[in-house]
C-alpha cells in the first residue's frame, strides 16, 4: 500500500509528532548504559527509601558502591543487579558483606 501526501506542512507535522514520541526512548536508553553514576540521594529516591538507610547499607557493605574521596557513587547497573540478586558474580569486585542475608 502506497500513500502519497502532497501537503508538506502535514508531513512536517507528522514527523514532528513521531520525533516527540520516540525521543524519550533514546534518552532513557542512553541512561541505562550502566555507566550512569548516582549519588546517595539519587539512590535513595531510586530505591524509594531514605538517605540514612543507604548510608547504613554502605557502612555494612551490603550495597555496591564506589568511593571517590569523600563522595559515594553508585552505578545504576550494579544497583539493579544487586536488587535482583545480591550474590550475583558480577558484584564480586565490590567485596560485599553477605552476613545475615539469605
Amino acid at each position: 500500500m502506497k500513500l502519497e501526501i502532497n501537503d508538506s506542512s502535514l508531513v512536517n507535522e507528522i514527523v514532528k509528532k513521531v520525533v516527540e514520541q520516540i525521543a524519550p526512548l533514546f534518552k532513557h536508553n542512553s541512561k541505562n548504559s550502566g555507566n550512569e553514576l548516582m549519588t546517595v540521594e539519587e539512590v535513595a529516591n531510586y530505591l524509594k527509601t531514605k538517605k540514612p538507610s543507604i548510608y547504613d547499607k554502605v557502612h555494612s557493605k551490603s550495597i555496591p558502591f564506589l568511593k571517590y574521596g569523600n563522595s559515594l557513587r553508585f552505578k545504576r547497573k550494579d544497583v539493579d543487579i544487586w536488587l535482583r540478586n545480591p550474590y550475583d558474580p558480577a558484584l564480586d569486585n565490590y567485596n560485599l558483606n553477605h552476613n545475615g542475608r539469605g
